[in-house]
Protein backbone atom coordinates (compact mmCIF):
# COMPACT_ATOMS: atom_id res chain seq x y z
CA UNK A 1 0.00 0.00 0.00
CA UNK A 2 2.96 2.43 0.56
CA UNK A 3 4.55 1.28 -2.38
CA UNK A 4 1.34 2.29 -4.25
CA UNK A 5 1.10 5.94 -2.68
CA UNK A 6 5.20 6.71 -3.93
CA UNK A 7 4.31 5.51 -7.89
CA UNK A 8 1.40 7.52 -7.78
CA UNK A 9 3.59 10.60 -6.37
CA UNK A 10 6.10 10.30 -8.76
CA UNK A 11 3.76 9.92 -11.21
CA UNK A 12 1.96 13.38 -10.63
CA UNK A 13 5.42 14.86 -10.57
CA UNK A 14 6.33 14.07 -13.72
CA UNK A 15 3.40 14.85 -15.25
CA UNK A 16 3.15 18.66 -13.89
CA UNK A 17 6.92 18.93 -14.93
CA UNK A 18 5.77 17.96 -18.26
CA UNK A 19 3.01 20.06 -17.98
CA UNK A 20 5.03 23.15 -17.03
CA UNK A 21 7.86 22.52 -20.23
CA UNK A 22 5.60 22.41 -22.73
CA UNK A 23 3.68 25.76 -21.76
CA UNK A 24 6.92 27.79 -21.32
CA UNK A 25 7.81 26.29 -25.13
CA UNK A 26 4.39 27.69 -26.34
CA UNK A 27 4.86 30.94 -24.92
CA UNK A 28 8.48 31.22 -26.19
CA UNK A 29 7.30 30.30 -29.92
CA UNK A 30 4.64 32.83 -29.42
CA UNK A 31 7.09 35.27 -28.07
CA UNK A 32 9.22 35.11 -31.42
CA UNK A 33 6.03 34.87 -33.80
CA UNK A 34 5.23 38.44 -32.78
CA UNK A 35 9.03 40.04 -33.13
CA UNK A 36 8.66 39.01 -36.73
CA UNK A 37 5.13 40.48 -37.39
CA UNK A 38 6.37 43.52 -35.76
CA UNK A 39 9.62 43.74 -38.21
CA UNK A 40 7.59 43.26 -41.44
CA UNK A 41 4.69 45.76 -40.47
CA UNK A 42 8.20 48.55 -39.93
CA UNK A 43 10.96 47.57 -42.24
CA UNK A 44 13.96 49.36 -43.03
CA UNK A 45 13.68 51.07 -46.13
CA UNK A 46 17.19 51.41 -47.77
CA UNK A 47 17.72 51.20 -51.74
CA UNK A 48 20.54 49.31 -51.39
CA UNK A 49 20.93 47.50 -48.08
CA UNK A 50 17.89 45.85 -46.32
CA UNK A 51 17.78 45.89 -42.70
CA UNK A 52 17.46 42.03 -41.46
CA UNK A 53 15.02 40.39 -39.38
CA UNK A 54 14.48 41.93 -35.81
CA UNK A 55 15.78 44.83 -36.02
CA UNK A 56 14.01 47.62 -34.97
CA UNK A 57 13.47 51.07 -37.18
CA UNK A 58 11.26 53.52 -37.44
CA UNK A 59 8.08 53.17 -39.21
CA UNK A 60 7.97 55.49 -42.40
CA UNK A 61 4.80 53.83 -44.33
CA UNK A 62 1.44 55.10 -43.60
CA UNK A 63 -1.64 54.21 -45.59
CA UNK A 64 0.57 54.75 -48.68
CA UNK A 65 2.33 51.65 -48.08
CA UNK A 66 0.50 49.36 -50.31
CA UNK A 67 0.78 51.74 -53.31
CA UNK A 68 4.52 52.13 -52.71
CA UNK A 69 4.92 48.39 -52.69
CA UNK A 70 3.35 48.03 -56.08
CA UNK A 71 5.48 51.37 -57.61
CA UNK A 72 8.59 49.16 -56.81
CA UNK A 73 8.92 47.98 -53.78
CA UNK A 74 10.05 43.69 -53.64
CA UNK A 75 10.62 41.91 -50.74
CA UNK A 76 13.26 39.15 -51.03
CA UNK A 77 12.93 35.55 -48.80
CA UNK A 78 14.47 37.09 -45.89
CA UNK A 79 11.95 39.77 -45.52
CA UNK A 80 13.90 42.37 -46.56
CA UNK A 81 13.07 44.74 -48.54
CA UNK A 82 14.42 46.53 -51.97
CA UNK A 83 13.95 48.71 -55.42
CA UNK A 84 13.16 46.84 -58.15
CA UNK A 85 15.34 47.28 -60.94
CA UNK A 86 12.66 49.33 -62.79
CA UNK A 87 12.22 51.82 -59.54
CA UNK A 88 16.04 52.49 -59.67
CA UNK A 89 16.21 52.82 -63.38
CA UNK A 90 13.38 55.26 -63.18
CA UNK A 91 14.94 57.16 -60.74
CA UNK A 92 18.10 57.74 -62.57
CA UNK A 93 18.64 60.93 -65.03
CA UNK A 94 18.63 59.75 -69.07
CA UNK A 95 22.25 58.95 -70.90
CA UNK A 96 23.60 62.05 -72.04
CA UNK A 97 23.25 61.76 -75.41
CA UNK A 98 26.53 61.88 -78.01
CA UNK A 99 26.30 65.25 -80.01
CA UNK A 100 28.66 65.92 -83.33
CA UNK A 101 28.86 68.66 -85.41
CA UNK A 102 25.39 70.46 -86.91
CA UNK A 103 23.90 69.62 -89.93
CA UNK A 104 22.32 72.75 -91.95
CA UNK A 105 22.47 70.69 -95.07
CA UNK A 106 19.64 71.79 -97.29
CA UNK A 107 18.91 73.40 -100.91
CA UNK A 108 21.00 76.31 -99.77
CA UNK A 109 23.42 75.18 -97.53
CA UNK A 110 26.35 72.86 -96.76
CA UNK A 111 26.07 70.50 -94.07
CA UNK A 112 28.77 72.78 -92.16
CA UNK A 113 26.30 76.22 -92.70
CA UNK A 114 28.15 77.54 -95.64
CA UNK A 115 25.85 78.36 -98.38
CA UNK A 116 25.67 76.32 -101.69
CA UNK A 117 25.61 79.11 -104.18
CA UNK A 118 27.63 82.29 -104.49
CA UNK A 119 27.60 85.34 -106.67
CA UNK A 120 30.09 88.12 -107.27
CA UNK A 121 30.30 91.68 -108.94
CA UNK A 122 32.65 94.13 -109.04
CA UNK A 123 35.02 96.85 -111.15
CA UNK A 124 38.26 98.21 -111.02
CA UNK A 125 41.75 99.01 -112.21
CA UNK A 126 43.28 96.88 -115.73
CA UNK A 127 47.33 97.55 -114.94
CA UNK A 128 48.79 96.29 -118.55
CA UNK A 129 52.21 94.23 -117.40
CA UNK A 130 55.91 92.76 -118.86
CA UNK A 131 55.87 93.26 -122.76
CA UNK A 132 52.09 94.03 -123.35
CA UNK A 133 52.70 97.80 -120.78
CA UNK A 134 55.26 98.25 -124.33
CA UNK A 135 51.82 98.93 -126.10
CA UNK A 136 49.47 99.69 -123.54
CA UNK A 137 48.26 101.99 -121.39
CA UNK A 138 46.49 101.42 -118.03
CA UNK A 139 42.69 101.39 -117.88
CA UNK A 140 38.89 100.04 -116.55
CA UNK A 141 37.53 96.68 -115.98
CA UNK A 142 34.88 94.75 -114.62
CA UNK A 143 34.19 91.38 -113.49
CA UNK A 144 30.60 88.80 -112.61
CA UNK A 145 29.77 85.79 -111.61
CA UNK A 146 28.26 83.02 -109.80
CA UNK A 147 29.05 79.25 -109.05
CA UNK A 148 28.85 76.69 -106.24
CA UNK A 149 30.80 76.79 -102.50
CA UNK A 150 31.54 72.73 -101.30
CA UNK A 151 31.79 73.51 -97.60
CA UNK A 152 33.71 76.66 -96.25
CA UNK A 153 36.98 76.27 -97.78
CA UNK A 154 36.61 75.49 -101.76
CA UNK A 155 34.07 77.03 -104.49
CA UNK A 156 34.35 77.10 -107.82
CA UNK A 157 32.79 79.87 -110.02
CA UNK A 158 32.26 80.60 -113.42
CA UNK A 159 32.94 83.87 -114.41
CA UNK A 160 33.13 86.70 -117.27
CA UNK A 161 35.71 89.66 -117.12
CA UNK A 162 36.00 92.90 -119.18
CA UNK A 163 39.44 94.84 -118.91
CA UNK A 164 39.68 97.67 -121.40
CA UNK A 165 43.48 99.38 -122.39
CA UNK A 166 44.05 102.50 -124.07
CA UNK A 167 47.30 102.61 -126.23
CA UNK A 168 50.46 104.09 -125.69
CA UNK A 169 51.50 107.32 -127.80
CA UNK A 170 54.23 105.12 -129.30
CA UNK A 171 51.89 102.92 -130.38
CA UNK A 172 49.86 105.46 -132.15
CA UNK A 173 52.58 107.22 -133.85
CA UNK A 174 54.08 103.86 -134.96
CA UNK A 175 50.56 102.61 -136.76
CA UNK A 176 50.23 105.76 -138.59
CA UNK A 177 53.62 105.90 -139.78
CA UNK A 178 52.78 102.63 -141.28
CA UNK A 179 49.66 103.96 -142.76
CA UNK A 180 50.84 106.79 -143.80
CA UNK A 181 53.91 105.15 -145.82
CA UNK A 182 54.22 104.41 -149.44
CA UNK A 183 56.77 102.89 -151.36
CA UNK A 184 57.17 103.72 -155.17
CA UNK A 185 55.27 100.59 -156.44
CA UNK A 186 51.87 101.41 -153.97
CA UNK A 187 52.08 104.99 -155.71
CA UNK A 188 51.88 103.23 -158.64
CA UNK A 189 49.30 100.96 -157.89
CA UNK A 190 47.47 103.23 -156.15
CA UNK A 191 47.71 102.19 -152.39
CA UNK A 192 49.26 105.85 -151.57
CA UNK A 193 48.24 109.50 -152.45
CA UNK A 194 50.79 110.64 -155.15
CA UNK A 195 52.75 112.73 -151.95
CA UNK A 196 56.34 110.37 -152.63
CA UNK A 197 57.88 107.85 -151.44
CA UNK A 198 57.91 107.86 -148.08
CA UNK A 199 55.26 110.22 -147.01
CA UNK A 200 52.37 109.02 -147.37
CA UNK A 201 48.85 110.47 -147.51
CA UNK A 202 46.90 111.97 -144.84
CA UNK A 203 45.74 109.93 -141.90
CA UNK A 204 46.37 111.89 -139.01
CA UNK A 205 45.05 112.25 -135.27
CA UNK A 206 45.43 108.49 -135.22
CA UNK A 207 44.00 107.08 -132.42
CA UNK A 208 42.98 103.11 -130.62
CA UNK A 209 42.02 101.34 -127.76
CA UNK A 210 42.68 97.89 -126.50
CA UNK A 211 40.40 95.42 -124.53
CA UNK A 212 40.10 91.60 -123.14
CA UNK A 213 37.04 89.76 -122.21
CA UNK A 214 36.95 86.06 -121.09
CA UNK A 215 35.09 83.21 -119.52
CA UNK A 216 36.67 81.39 -117.10
CA UNK A 217 36.65 78.33 -114.40
CA UNK A 218 37.87 79.58 -110.70
CA UNK A 219 38.50 77.31 -108.02
CA UNK A 220 38.64 79.60 -104.62
CA UNK A 221 39.66 78.76 -101.50
CA UNK A 222 39.39 80.60 -98.59
CA UNK A 223 41.78 80.82 -95.91
CA UNK A 224 41.26 80.34 -91.96
CA UNK A 225 40.88 83.85 -90.86
CA UNK A 226 38.60 85.32 -87.66
CA UNK A 227 36.28 87.87 -87.00
CA UNK A 228 34.72 90.19 -90.05
CA UNK A 229 37.92 89.90 -91.98
CA UNK A 230 38.85 87.22 -94.80
CA UNK A 231 41.20 86.45 -97.22
CA UNK A 232 41.16 83.90 -100.20
CA UNK A 233 43.19 82.45 -102.89
CA UNK A 234 41.80 81.98 -106.55
CA UNK A 235 43.22 80.13 -109.53
CA UNK A 236 41.84 79.56 -112.86
CA UNK A 237 41.39 79.30 -116.74
CA UNK A 238 39.34 79.74 -119.59
CA UNK A 239 39.02 81.42 -123.31
CA UNK A 240 40.38 85.09 -124.06
CA UNK A 241 39.20 87.23 -126.96
CA UNK A 242 41.70 90.02 -127.41
CA UNK A 243 40.51 93.04 -129.90
CA UNK A 244 42.82 96.59 -130.56
CA UNK A 245 40.52 98.94 -132.29
CA UNK A 246 42.19 102.32 -134.55
CA UNK A 247 39.79 105.60 -134.47
CA UNK A 248 39.60 108.30 -136.73
CA UNK A 249 37.39 111.50 -135.54
CA UNK A 250 34.38 111.71 -137.47
CA UNK A 251 32.07 114.64 -138.12
CA UNK A 252 28.35 113.15 -138.45
CA UNK A 253 25.13 115.00 -139.06
CA UNK A 254 22.15 114.72 -136.81
CA UNK A 255 18.78 116.10 -137.51
CA UNK A 256 16.06 116.89 -135.63
CA UNK A 257 12.63 119.03 -134.91
CA UNK A 258 15.11 122.11 -134.88
CA UNK A 259 17.14 121.40 -137.34
CA UNK A 260 20.11 119.48 -137.96
CA UNK A 261 23.67 119.78 -136.02
CA UNK A 262 27.07 118.15 -136.22
CA UNK A 263 29.28 116.43 -134.34
CA UNK A 264 32.89 114.60 -133.77
CA UNK A 265 32.95 110.72 -133.16
CA UNK A 266 35.95 108.56 -133.02
CA UNK A 267 35.15 105.63 -135.78
CA UNK A 268 37.09 102.57 -135.93
CA UNK A 269 39.22 102.66 -139.56
CA UNK A 270 40.82 98.71 -138.67
CA UNK A 271 40.86 96.24 -135.30
CA UNK A 272 42.27 92.97 -135.05
CA UNK A 273 41.30 90.79 -132.87
CA UNK A 274 43.36 87.46 -131.08
CA UNK A 275 41.84 84.00 -129.20
CA UNK A 276 43.78 82.26 -127.04
CA UNK A 277 43.93 79.86 -124.11
CA UNK A 278 44.50 81.43 -121.00
CA UNK A 279 45.25 81.29 -116.94
CA UNK A 280 44.92 83.64 -113.85
CA UNK A 281 45.76 83.33 -110.10
CA UNK A 282 45.49 85.96 -107.27
CA UNK A 283 44.59 87.02 -103.78
CA UNK A 284 41.90 88.71 -102.07
CA UNK A 285 40.08 90.16 -98.86
CA UNK A 286 36.76 90.75 -97.88
CA UNK A 287 34.77 92.29 -95.35
CA UNK A 288 31.74 90.88 -93.77
CA UNK A 289 29.02 93.97 -92.95
CA UNK A 290 27.92 91.96 -90.16
CA UNK A 291 28.49 88.45 -88.41
CA UNK A 292 25.49 86.52 -89.62
CA UNK A 293 25.13 88.16 -92.99
CA UNK A 294 26.50 86.26 -96.11
CA UNK A 295 27.49 89.76 -98.29
CA UNK A 296 31.25 90.65 -98.04
CA UNK A 297 32.66 93.34 -99.37
CA UNK A 298 36.04 92.25 -101.26
CA UNK A 299 39.29 93.69 -102.92
CA UNK A 300 41.74 91.23 -105.15
CA UNK A 301 44.21 91.68 -106.99
CA UNK A 302 45.20 88.75 -110.20
CA UNK A 303 48.10 87.63 -112.78
CA UNK A 304 46.28 86.78 -115.85
CA UNK A 305 48.28 85.43 -118.89
CA UNK A 306 47.38 84.54 -122.41
CA UNK A 307 49.18 81.78 -124.43
CA UNK A 308 48.71 84.14 -127.46
CA UNK A 309 50.28 82.84 -130.96
CA UNK A 310 52.48 84.98 -132.65
CA UNK A 311 51.68 86.17 -135.80
CA UNK A 312 53.79 87.96 -138.25
CA UNK A 313 53.06 91.57 -140.14
CA UNK A 314 54.03 94.79 -140.65
CA UNK A 315 56.21 96.69 -138.25
CA UNK A 316 58.31 100.24 -138.39
CA UNK A 317 61.52 97.56 -139.33
CA UNK A 318 59.79 96.01 -142.00
CA UNK A 319 57.37 98.27 -143.87
CA UNK A 320 59.94 99.26 -146.70
CA UNK A 321 59.74 95.89 -147.82
CA UNK A 322 56.60 94.57 -146.90
CA UNK A 323 54.34 92.73 -149.88
CA UNK A 324 51.43 94.77 -151.32
CA UNK A 325 48.81 92.92 -150.02
CA UNK A 326 50.04 91.98 -146.38
CA UNK A 327 47.10 92.81 -144.35
CA UNK A 328 48.33 92.16 -140.44
CA UNK A 329 49.54 95.99 -139.66
CA UNK A 330 49.29 95.32 -136.21
CA UNK A 331 51.20 92.03 -135.19
CA UNK A 332 51.42 93.24 -131.57
CA UNK A 333 47.98 92.08 -130.90
CA UNK A 334 48.76 88.54 -131.09
CA UNK A 335 52.13 88.99 -129.12
CA UNK A 336 51.69 87.18 -125.64
CA UNK A 337 49.26 89.32 -122.84
CA UNK A 338 50.17 89.58 -119.31
CA UNK A 339 48.20 91.99 -116.86
CA UNK A 340 46.70 92.48 -113.43
CA UNK A 341 43.36 93.55 -112.64
CA UNK A 342 42.87 95.13 -109.62
CA UNK A 343 38.97 94.64 -108.69
CA UNK A 344 36.23 96.23 -105.67
CA UNK A 345 33.07 95.10 -104.91
CA UNK A 346 30.33 92.44 -103.39
CA UNK A 347 30.31 88.85 -102.89
CA UNK A 348 26.93 87.70 -101.75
Amino acid sequence: MNTNRSFFGIACRVAALSFLMAGTASLLQAQQSQSVGSTLKAPLFLASESAPVGTTAPSIFTSSSSSSLDNGMAADSNGRFTLSSAALDSSQPPPRRRYGRPNYSDSHSNADGSPKWTFLVGGGLALPIGDTHVYQTPSYGFQAGGGRNFNKTIGVIAQFDYDHFGLQGATIANQEYIYNYCTPAEVTAGYCAPAGAGQGGGISQLDGNNHVWSFTVNPTFTLATEGSLGAYMVVGGGFYHKVTNFTLPQTQQSCGIYGCGYYTVNANVDHYTSNAPGVNGGFGLTYKFSKFSNERFFVEGRYVFMANENRPGITTKNVASAPLTATNLYPANSHRTTYIPITFGLRF
